[in-house]
Parts: C-alpha cells; structure tokens; sequence
C-alpha cells in the first residue's frame, strides 16, 4: 500500500544523528516566544475563550484585545524583570495598528518572526498567488518597521499549504516553525533550497493547553518545569537539544495565568548558567554555519 507522502525531509532517528553543541558547549537552548496578533471584527477566524470553535463576536474580539492593550505590556515588564531575551511570532498589522508594541520590542531588543497579516486568516487555505502576496507584504512591513527582514516565520494556526516551505525559502526566509516533528532544528527541502524547521511546541504551547485540553494555569506551569527538566537530562545524554516556550498575550497575559508563568521562569532561570537562553533567529544562524552533514538534511 502506498500513502500520500511529502519529499521534505528522511527520516533520521535522534539516536543516530552528529553531535554538536551550542555555544559555549551548552547542550540545552531555551527560547520563549510570545504571539502578539490581530484579529478582525465579528468576521474571519479567531480564538475564544471557551475554548470550542464560536462565532465572532464583540465578547472574544474584547477577550483578545485585552492582550495588546494589556497582557503583552504585563509580559514585556516580567522579562525584564527577569532579564530574559524573548521573540514574538507577531502579525504584521500589529505594527501599523499599535506600533508602540513594536518599538518597545526594538527597545528589548527581541526577535520579530514574521506571523502573516493576521490571525483572522489561515494561509493554508489561499491559492499560491494570494499566500506569496501574504508572504510579501508581511516581510516588508516588518522590514519597513525595523529595517531589515526577518529570518523566521511562523504561520497563522500552523497552516501550511503545499507550497508555503518553498515560498518562503523564495522570500529569503532561513528558517520556519510550523512542523512539530524534532527536539533538534533540521534542513527541509524546497524547489529552490533548503530552509530549516525550528522546533516548536505544540503539546506545551498555552493555546492548545489551555483554550483545547483545558489545562488550568497550575497545571501549564508544572508541565513546563517538567519539559525543561527532563529536555535539560536528556541533552546530558549527548545530544544538543532545542526546548522553546510559546506564550499568547491574551492567555497567560491574564494576571492569575501571569503569576504561574513567573514560577515557572524563575524554576527554568535558575538554570542559566546550564542552558543557552537565546532566541529562535540565534539558533538558526548557529544550526546554518555548522559542517554540511553535521544537521539532518544539510
């Protein structure tokens, strides 16, 4: 029997990989990116707070505009308590709409990965003409913004159509985020090159936890000290290993969300010293200047 397949990338079990180390001959990289997004009014695709699928209504539009006006300047203010460097998987009309959320990001100095137009709509779903204009006019308001292009991409709902990797790998993307299938970053194949898969939690990232499983604040933090623990033993055993955090500014923006997300830093930072706490765009521009054969797919 044959089934449906993709010719991205081969299979290559971790156990049988190169080994390599992260700066400094750390074996754990750490990365927390938040989602700062858009969403239109009582129309298109958007979250809701009972967690099932819901009409658009003034009620969730409400419930997620708490996280740009409140939730992501709650969140800016924790990492800079805790000294911690973050990215953001941001919607590009965040930056034409509330642009004090972008300065305050160039301030921090974090990382823009570029997270379509907006989250009202799903690329996944458009003809290839219509997702390379999505492509192009969101690169180009991140770049108009901060001056240069940003080397990540993340799509709104993780949608993928058939031809997004290669549409970004022709946008001059490095690296992308929506196929959850490694601990470790790999090189995927497009019709003009390579770009490369960063890893990205779906079993831990808020949304899914919270709006879908119904995880209450408690339990996501004692599941993320339980992720970084067992990632940081593991990356002891010999392999260099990525653990990410994902963060939306509208859920754990919520104060009683926020106190479980300090508890669960401070726990991971108390580990400094043994990780690289980085960001995305770090680790790709790392994984890029190693051997060819040293990553799978290089």
């Amino acid at each position: 029997m044959k089934l449906p397949a993709h010719n991205r990338y081969d299979y290559e079990p971790i156990n049988r990989r190169k080994d390599y180390t992260w700066p400094g001959g750390k074996r754990l990289a750490v990365y927390f990116c938040n989602n700062i997004e858009f969403f239109a009014f009582g129309a298109g695709l958007g979250s809701d707070s009972t967690g099932g699928p819901a009409p658009q209504t003034q009620r969730n539009y409400a419930w997620r505009d708490y996280g740009n006006r409140v939730g992501i300047w709650r969140m800016f203010d924790l990492f800079d308590e805790l000294n911690c460097p973050l990215a953001h998987n941001l919607n590009s009309m965040i930056l034409d709409q509330h642009p004090d959320i972008g300065e305050r990001m160039i301030k921090r100095g974090d990382e823009f990965v570029a997270h379509g137009r907006s989250n009202s709509e799903r690329q996944g779903d458009m003809w290839e003409e219509d997702e390379a204009r999505l492509i192009a006019e969101t690169t180009e308001m991140i770049r108009k913004f901060t001056g240069k292009n940003p080397a990540g991409w993340m799509s709104p709902w993780v949608s993928q159509s058939r031809q997004t990797l290669d549409l970004l790998q022709e946008a001059g993307y490095l690296y992308q985020c929506d196929w959850p299938l490694d601990d470790q970053p790999i090189w995927m194949r497009t019709r003009g090159g390579k770009i490369l898969n960063m890893p990205y939690p779906i079993e831990t990232n808020d949304s899914p936890m919270m709006l879908m499983r119904l995880h209450t604040a408690g339990e996501l933090s004692t599941t993320w000290i339980d992720q970084f623990d067992e990632m940081l033993d593991q990356s002891h055993k010999g392999q260099s290993l990525v653990c990410p955090f994902v963060l939306h500014t509208f859920i754990l923006g919520q104060p009683f969300r926020l106190r479980q997300l300090r508890r669960a830093m401070q726990h991971i930072l108390r580990h400094r010293d043994d990780i690289w706490l980085t960001q995305p765009g770090e680790i790709a521009g790392h994984i890029a200047k190693l051997p060819a054969g040293t990553v799978p797919g290089s």
